[in-house]
Order: structure tokens, then sequence, then C-alpha cells
């Protein structure tokens, strides 16, 4: 990390526990992004449910929000498997009640030039970034209506990236997949926001996570090294504070479309 990043704690802006007597549900919760947000959210009130592959991880996650007074339930889940989300919907429902914040973060950047004919890596993006959003958008949305027709704030948030909407070399499949995520929560609010269903999209320009480390081809990773060690990134929190924010707005209130950027970031 940057060493000139400012400390964890500015990044908080939301103050006092505007989610409490909230269910949320965080995809990609074993680390990055999605470690940090279940960890915002539950210090902010809210019930969490932990999704993601690595359930050693989701276990650590699970042990410091207890440990801060907060509840979560770690729930082992591989989001392209339909069959295992819908299975984390119910025992979320049963065993902390019924979700009305769903994050669908889940996600891998695998970037290299359209020429090396990276298959396997195209796949992999395809069936996470955008098959594991629709299981988590099918899994989860017949609860988020049915809080929203009870009368309580419900949130969708959507993590796409500042590659959905720039041209970049290299990232041809990953933002493709991003621009897909995009388009579909714009798509999902013209439908749900009349069912007063929230739904919004983040866009994070270069976020100091694992997420690079997944990089093989050496171009691209150059390229995001010098930026990690040029300018001063986002750090998992700054996001995080971001989608708690958007969700503890007024509920007649729908933050849709959130792009952040290191202030440095120009690209």
């Amino acid at each position: 990390m940057n060493t000139t990043q400012s400390n964890q704690s500015d990044a908080r802006i939301v103050s006092a526990s505007p989610l409490a007597g909230r269910v949320a549900v965080v995809t990609g919760a074993s680390s990055g992004i999605g470690e940090a947000t279940a960890l915002r959210l539950a210090e902010l009130g809210a019930k969490v449910a932990l999704l993601a592959r690595r359930g050693d991880r989701l276990d650590q996650v699970e042990d410091r929000v207890r440990a801060g007074g907060g509840t979560a339930l770690a729930l082992p889940t591989d989001v392209t498997d339909r069959a295992a989300v819908q299975a984390a919907a119910e025992r979320t429902a049963e065993e902390l009640g019924r979700p009305d914040l769903v994050f669908a973060n889940a996600g891998v950047q695998l970037i290299s030039p359209i020429t090396d004919l990276a298959t396997a890596d195209w796949d992999a993006q395809i069936d996470l970034n955008v098959k594991g959003v629709m299981n988590t958008v099918q899994a989860f949305v017949p609860s988020l209506e049915a809080a929203a027709a009870e009368g309580r704030s419900a949130d969708l948030v959507l993590t796409s990236s500042i590659a959905a909407v720039r041209i970049l070399e290299g990232f041809q499949v990953y933002s493709a997949t991003k621009a897909y995520v995009t388009q579909l929560a714009r798509l999902l609010r013209t439908e749900l926001g009349r069912k007063t269903v929230r739904v919004a999209v983040v866009e994070p320009g270069m976020v100091d996570t694992e997420l690079p480390d997944h990089v093989t081809d050496p171009a691209a990773s150059g390229l995001m090294a010098d930026l990690l060690s040029r300018i001063d990134v986002l750090r998992p929190e700054d996001v995080a504070e971001t989608v708690a924010f958007l969700c503890a707005v007024p509920r007649h209130v729908n933050l849709t479309e959130i792009t952040l950027l290191p202030t440095e970031q120009v690209v």
C-alpha cells in the first residue's frame, strides 16, 4: 500500500446506527471491498450474511464482526452456483431474518490482450462477474421486494468498475462484464424502483485490494503496480463507506450511480 495513504478512520462519514434492524448480504465478503463493507455494515447496526468461496477467510471476518459486538453469518458459497446461492438465501432468512440490503460484489479481474485467446480467463470473468450477479439477483430480489412492500428500506447495490465506462487497453473482457453490471443496474432500477426497491451501482477506480494479484499479463501487472506505487489509490474502506452512505440515506432517495476515483487517477 502507498505509504502516503491516510488512516482508515478518515473514510468514515456515517455515524450512529442507521442500519440497525436491517439484514445485509455481502458477496465476495472474504477480502477486499466485500470484507470492508461487511465489517462497516455490521458496525452501523446491520446483521450481515457473508458469502464467498473461501470458508476459512469468511470465518475470520465473522469473528471480527462478532468481536465488535455485531452479528454475522458465514456462508461459504460459490455465487456461480445458482443452487448454492439460493440455499444461502434460505439460510440467511432462517438465521438472520429476511434480507433487505444486498451488496452483489463478488468479481474477478483477469487482464490480457484479446489475441492471447485466454479463454479460461474469459469464462471465469463471465461466470463470476455476470452469472454470479444474476444468481444473486435471482436469489434475493424477492426478499427486497417484500421488505419494500412492508415500508422498509430495501437496497440492491452492485459493484462495477470505472473500466465499464473507460477504454483501457487489455481490459476487453473484464470491461465488458462490468459494462454489463452497470447497464443491468440502470435497467433493474426502472423496474424495481417502482416498487420502492433502490438499485445502485458503484464504479471504483484503482483500489488497493488483492484483485490485481490475479492478473498474469506482464504489461497489465506493470501498469497496476505503477499506479499503486505512484498515487494515493482508494482503499476498500473508501468503497465500503460509500455503500454504507447510500444505504443509510432516507428511503425515498436513491443514489443510483457512484464513480469513485483516486484524486490522482486521470485514466
